[in-house]
């Protein structure tokens, strides 16, 4: 069954990043979740490179995956792409639904001043 849930996953994944890419001006907000934690990059796409990233694993080193660390999360990101000059960006959600964890560190990154 992981399998199957893997492979739905990787086909969403394709058919969102077919429509969006991160540019120098909107850089691309990438959510990836596991089931010990919750990771996000901001990446320029167009230079390949990653510019600020953020983890549950960062903000502390026991935290399971719930919501208030995925928000936490999210303000993370946010507070650290504001400080190097981002303010607008693409929302990745890599294949996941927008819907618990993935929707907290979205409104996380929100309340942090990022907008997309």
């Amino acid at each position: 069954m992981a399998g199957k849930n893997t492979e739905r996953r990787e086909r969403i994944k394709k058919g969102v990043r077919k429509k969006i890419s991160g540019t120098t001006d909107r850089p691309r907000l990438s959510v990836f979740r596991s089931n010990r934690g919750i990771y996000a990059q901001i990446i320029d796409d167009q230079k390949g490179v990653t510019l600020v990233s953020a983890s549950s694993v960062e903000i502390a080193k026991d935290a399971s995956l719930n919501m208030e660390n995925s928000k936490n999360v999210g303000k993370k990101i946010a507070e650290k792409a504001v400080a190097s000059g981002i303010n607008s960006i693409v929302f990745d959600r890599n294949g996941y639904l927008y819907h618990g964890n993935i929707k907290a560190l979205a409104e996380g990154a929100r309340e942090g001043g990022l907008k997309f």
